[in-house]
Order: structure tokens, then C-alpha cells, then sequence
């Protein structure tokens, strides 16, 4: 089984609505397509700080941390939008002062209902719901 990478396009959450109220152009809403490692044992997503610069992004809250190691760690949090494969999530992501890499958490995979297949390398949407994403609710 190999890494999963994935196309992801990021944009800055706030330029978008800024947009939409018809405040700012769409050619001012930053944004920006980059390779994204699939993490499929993260629960929110990660950005490296440069691409939160790039963006704009500001910090919306602190939130701990525990990686992998058990260290645990308070890190910023931003709010941000996550396109893959045509479906878009706002959600938050937090922001890597040493990181290089975009992972893409289980939040934002469970948000635009796509499933991994690591045995393939690849990601896509459920059978069940090709089309849009198919949330439950119970």
C-alpha cells in the first residue's frame, strides 16, 4: 500500500464571500491548486505555513494538538476552503510552521464523501453517490 496524493484546490474562505456579496472580483479571491497527501489517520487537515501566507489566511483559533509520537502541541487554526475532485468543503485546517506538505484529513473526506482505496493509490466518491456528496444523518 503507497501514499495517496490527491489534487487539492485551496482557497482563502473570506475572499470567497467577499466575492459573492459582490465586494471584490472573482480574480481577487486567492486561491491555489496543490499536490495533497491523503491522511487517512488525521482527523482535521494541515497546511504548511507558507500556503496560509500565500492565501492570507488568518489565524481563527489555537487548537492542541497530539501527533503521531504523542507529543502534544497548541497550533493555529484557519478557516479555509478544500476543493477535491469538484467538491468543496469549508471547513478549518491547521497551520505547520515546519511542514511541507498538505494533508488532507477524515473531517474533510467525510465532508465531500470520498473514500480512499490505498491498495490502488487513488480517491474518489462512494458508489452510492457519484454526483454530490451524500451525508447521513441520524
Amino acid at each position: 500500500m503507497g501514499k495517496v496524493k490527491v489534487d487539492a484546490k485551496l482557497t482563502n474562505v473570506f475572499d470567497e464571500e467577499k466575492a459573492r456579496e459582490g465586494l471584490i472580483p472573482e480574480t481577487e479571491v486567492r486561491s491555489i491548486i496543490k499536490e495533497a497527501l491523503v491522511d487517512t489517520g488525521a482527523t482535521i487537515s494541515q497546511i504548511p505555513k507558507n500556503v496560509a501566507e500565500i492565501l492570507g489566511l488568518r489565524e481563527w483559533k489555537k487548537v492542541k494538538v497530539t501527533y503521531a509520537n504523542g507529543l502534544t502541541e497548541e497550533k493555529p487554526a484557519v478557516k479555509i476552503i478544500i476543493e477535491i475532485l469538484g467538491r468543496a468543503a469549508n471547513t478549518s485546517a491547521i497551520v505547520e510552521e515546519k511542514g511541507k506538505e498538505i494533508l488532507i484529513g477524515q473531517v474533510v473526506l467525510e465532508e465531500l464523501d470520498l473514500v480512499v482505496d490505498p491498495k490502488r493509490g487513488i480517491i474518489g466518491p462512494r458508489p452510492e453517490s457519484p454526483d454530490m456528496p451524500l451525508i447521513e444523518l441520524y
